[in-house]
């Protein structure tokens, strides 16, 4: 029988970033829900789906145990952002709010996706990719779910932001300090470009051909 290899574990600052992740994500999914004038069944519905699905495919990848399905604690945060969207009042999450808290989601689970692959022992690139996956697939299902065209289709920049802390975190790695200071650089930094681009709306040039 092969022994099983011992589950890599991470720092404390990159578990909390993980968490903040599936809140924020799962506050997105939620908010669509409202946008929809769904029932506080769907509510939870989304929020879960939207919070734990980008991770779920990274650790299906990467070989990890499914990280919400040994735990109790992701599936409340997921349900206590549904009721807090639930119980809030249309005014408070009025306004492009859904954009906002799926931008931060987007920069804390791409950081948060490279860092659990690099720790998995995934080659610096996977790891990467596995960063913007975490952080893309999530809403992308929301979307799909809810028959909207999918948030990676808008003009503005999306997957650029996640791309970018998800590099710089395993850059930061490679050379040594990829900790959580590391962390906290690499997703402000994804943040504040989708910010811009939700502010701004900056975009790549497309195609023309």
């Amino acid at each position: 029988m092969t022994p099983e290899l011992p589950t890599p574990s991470l720092p404390q600052a990159l578990v909390l970033l993980d968490y903040f992740g599936i809140a924020v994500f799962a506050v997105s999914g939620a908010l669509l829900a409202a946008e929809k004038k769904q029932t506080l069944v769907t509510f939870i519905f989304f929020a879960v789906v939207t919070g734990v699905g980008g991770g779920t495919l990274r650790d299906l990848l990467i070989g990890a145990p499914v990280f919400w399905v040994h735990s109790n604690m992701v599936l409340l945060i997921c349900i206590g952002a549904a009721l807090a969207v639930w119980a809030g009042s249309s005014r408070t999450f009025s306004g492009q709010a859904l954009l906002w808290f799926d931008a931060l989601g987007l920069a804390a689970y791409a950081t948060y996706g490279s860092a659990k692959a690099l720790a998995y022992g995934v080659a610096p690139v996977p790891a990467f990719a596995m960063g913007v996956l975490t952080a893309c697939a999530g809403g992308i299902i929301r979307d799909v779910l809810a028959g909207d065209p999918s948030i990676v289709m808008r003009p503005e920049l999306y997957v650029t932001p996640a791309a970018l802390s998800a590099g710089l975190f395993v850059g930061f790695t490679v050379l040594g300090f990829g900790g959580p200071a590391g962390a906290f650089a690499a997703a402000s930094a994804g943040f504040a470009l989708r910010g811009f681009a939700i502010a701004r709306g900056w975009s790549l040039p497309p195609y023309r051909r």
